[in-house]
């Protein structure tokens, strides 16, 4: 940072008169977490929106012992003026034994929400820590972490970064415009200024790039995509999408009430309440006969609304119940458009359960079996009551990262501006002006809230001419919107990871043209 900018900054340090409260630390201080007894750190509630604190590590990948050095710090947000408004958190792992860092790959990840910090992909999925949980994702004592064992840190270095007021990420100030931040394209502008100061300071530009992003983070990154080229002159490889939301690709109608019935067909398997004939089946044989009934069928049936032929709506109802596990009664109750939030409800109603928004396969208990919708989230619950005390286990006693601070699994982010979400079209544009550019979706099967087949439709239609398919790919598996908390996709997920990236790759002096 310059000279000017820190005069700009250092006054608000000084001042304290801010409810913030991150820690100010010591900054490039290192500590190795082999060495002897350390000074304890000195906290303070006096943000520092530029600072850092580096550990060093290793972790065993397919056999390999990975040395790695972490960064855990904060790096600020300034305005037109050279003013620090913000401070965002980040966690920043590099592998040290490598030689020639300009053709080593370097992932930027984030999380969504919007409101939340990037904990999730870090210390579940493709981070070189695992927070403790069963093998498929659910919590256990005692909290903590260990090593990760498919972390994708062999082959790629990774940034993982809290976007404002998520995390240990604040704005400085009452004063700050929260409109500079909380909104589709606004959060997208600022964070594309931020990694650019983020690659310029750890020497990243020659390095390949990839985003990755999970549930609003596909907006996100979606988004960033093109800002970084057009706005930054930032060019990326790849943009993966994990669980990704619409991208501001319309579905309104009849595509939006039929595209839901995959993942009812697939939540119903998993609780075993499809008929015999298809329960015997595997999910995957299952799903592209239901897949099809949607296309071809049930959207011209629903688009047809009160002047479908009575018989036809009967026979429509009947093949629906059929794939979701649901009565035909309920379903011509709900003309054809049976809400999810009623879904997670009515499938395990007589059996005195709900099933989970974000992942199905979870279950949950309410007051009373009447209702139109599940009393509370069952996934979100466990998965809070595992992932918060790992991540402040983590970053405080691992990271050395010393603060007071809450470390903020859903922040103050709302109200959020959602206007003018083209995410979508964003990327669609980015990759037909860079050849370079390849984008993979990884999806849940049992994801209610960013389904599958909803993701495969945005990936449809972000390409309505057919000439980038080559350059899309999908991925599908056993379980909901964070799919790696499930052991055999987590190892699965990051080896597609690993081939995404290795493919995206050009060979030395291939050229980025049509």
């Amino acid at each position: 940072m310059n000279v000017t900018r820190k005069q700009l900054w250092l006054p608000l340090l000084l001042a304290g008169t801010m409810s913030l409260q991150l820690q100010a630390q010591q900054k490039n201080s290192k500590a190795n977490p082999t060495a002897g007894e350390e000074t304890p750190p000195q906290r303070s509630v006096v943000l520092n929106p530029d600072t850092a604190v580096t550990t060093f590590h290793d972790v065993t990948v397919k056999g390999q012992k990975i040395p790695y050095k972490a960064i855990a710090g904060t790096q600020p947000v300034w305005d037109q003026d050279g003013k620090v408004l913000a401070g965002l958190f980040y966690t920043y792992y590099e592998r040290t034994d490598v030689k020639d860092r300009a053709a080593r790959p370097l992932v930027i990840s984030f999380n969504g929400g919007p409101g939340t910090p990037s904990v999730w992909m870090q210390i579940a999925y493709t981070g070189p820590r695992l927070l403790n949980i069963d093998d498929e994702g659910y919590p256990v004592q005692p909290y903590g972490i260990h090593e990760n064992p498919e972390t994708i840190l062999d082959i790629a270095d990774i940034i993982y970064i809290d976007p404002a007021n998520t995390g240990f990420s604040r704005l400085i100030g009452k004063d700050v415009p929260r409109e500079k931040f909380f909104g589709v394209n606004a959060d997208i502008r600022y964070l594309a200024e931020w990694i650019n100061t983020f690659v310029s300071r750890q020497n990243r530009w020659a390095s390949p790039k990839y985003l990755i992003g999970e549930s609003y983070g596909t907006t996100r990154v979606s988004g960033l995509a093109l800002e970084l080229q057009n706005a930054q002159w930032m060019y990326l490889n790849g943009v993966i999408l994990v669980s990704p939301t619409e991208l501001g690709i319309s579905r309104n109608g009849p595509v939006d009430a039929a595209l839901r019935l995959p993942y009812f067909a697939a939540t119903a398997w998993y609780h075993k309440m499809l008929p015999p004939d298809l329960q015997q089946k595997d999910l995957t044989a299952v799903l592209p006969e239901v897949e099809n009934f949607t296309i071809h069928e049930l959207i011209p049936a629903i688009s047809q609304g009160g002047f479908l032929e009575d018989q036809q709506r009967k026979n429509i109802a009947a093949k629906m119940a059929r794939y979701s596990g649901l009565s035909e009664k309920v379903i011509l109750q709900h003309n054809l458009d049976v809400p999810p939030n009623f879904f997670w409800k009515e499938l395990l109603r007589d059996k005195g359960f709900t099933v989970g928004r974000l992942d199905s396969r979870y279950r949950g208990l309410d007051r009373e079996d009447a209702g139109n919708g599940p009393d509370y989230n069952a996934e979100l619950t466990s998965w809070l009551h595992a992932f918060t005390p790992a991540i402040n286990i983590y970053l405080r006693q691992e990271l050395k990262f010393s603060t007071d601070l809450k470390y903020m699994m859903f922040g103050p982010v709302h109200p959020w501006d959602k206007n003018g979400d083209n995410t979508g079209e964003n990327l669609r544009e980015a990759m037909a002006a860079n050849p370079y550019l390849h984008v993979m979706i990884q999806s849940g099967y049992y994801d209610g809230a960013c389904d599958y087949f909803n993701a495969k439709y945005s990936m449809w239609q972000m390409d309505p001419g057919g000439r980038l398919k080559d350059r899309l790919s999908w991925r599908g598996y056993r379980s909901g919107h964070m799919m790696y908390l499930r052991k055999d996709d987590l190892a699965t997920g990051n080896n597609d990871i690993r081939d995404f990236i290795r493919a995206s790759l050009p060979k030395t002096g291939q050229a980025a043209k049509y």
